[in-house]
């Protein structure tokens, strides 16, 4: 009885073209299949094309002539190496100047900005600087400023703070805004103390220039500012000589 309903129920399939149907399609997933495992990493025809390809490729590249990018290779590594050197280089100066102990209990005012002046003179960029030729040539001067903004404090707090502009009109890169407070009962009326950024991680060590290390050395000595002036003006002449041109 069993056997018969299922002869009945396989010829009606075989009738309707649904074996014929889920036949054709478990042929093709194994023709699928099998394709896939052919053309795998270490399949048969993967080995065969990768074997046609050495065959070709490898005489060619083996007889080319790589001279002309040697030397371009070698060029570029040596730029590399020189910029790695010189940032590593950068890095160890400047860890070196702040291990380095200030020994400076007082710095004047009038002191730092003459040392800023100087560091102007040798970092400004002259990019837009006219050149006078009377004795030289050198570029024009570039006009620097040091002010102390003083901010508005309540008159019962026990601290004045300020902060130290040095500022140069022509170059942003070279201004600078130093925090400083002063202890208000402190008998020393006139000694500010110096705030200044402080170095997160190691790598930033090459970035930062010669005035910041300065003031990062005087901010950890708890060198103390003494303010006998709070505004000054000059005019600074940059130490980069430009290259002559007369028409």
């Amino acid at each position: 009885m069993l056997e018969n309903s299922i002869k009945d129920v396989i010829g009606k399939k075989l009738e309707d073209g649904t074996i014929e149907k889920l036949v054709a399609e478990q042929l093709e997933k194994g023709v699928l299949n099998a394709l896939d495992s052919l053309f795998r990493s270490y399949g048969d025809v993967t080995k065969v094309i990768e074997d046609k390809i050495k065959s070709v490729m490898v005489p060619y590249l083996e007889e080319y002539d790589y001279s002309e990018y040697i030397v371009k290779l070698d060029s570029v590594l040596l730029d590399v190496l020189k910029n790695c050197a010189l940032d590593n280089k950068k890095m160890l100066t400047n860890s070196k100047e702040l291990m380095l102990p200030e020994d400076r209990k007082t710095i004047k005012a009038s002191e730092l900005f003459d040392i800023w002046c100087k560091y102007v003179a040798k970092e400004v960029d002259t990019t837009d600087l006219e050149i006078d030729y009377d004795d030289g040539p050198t570029y024009e001067p570039v006009t620097v400023r040091l002010d102390v903004d003083y901010n508005n404090e309540r008159s019962w707090s026990l601290f004045e703070h300020a902060n130290l502009i040095l500022e140069c009109e022509h170059d942003e890169e070279m201004n600078f805004a130093i925090p400083i407070s002063h202890y208000k009962n402190d008998k020393k009326e006139n000694q500010w103390s110096i705030s200044s950024d402080q170095v997160k991680d190691i790598s930033s060590l090459r970035h930062i220039n010669d005035f910041r290390i300065l003031l990062m050395r005087l901010d950890q000595a708890g060198t103390k500012l003494i303010m006998d002036t709070d505004s000054e003006c000059d005019d600074i002449t940059p130490e980069k000589e430009p290259e002559a041109t007369y028409e």
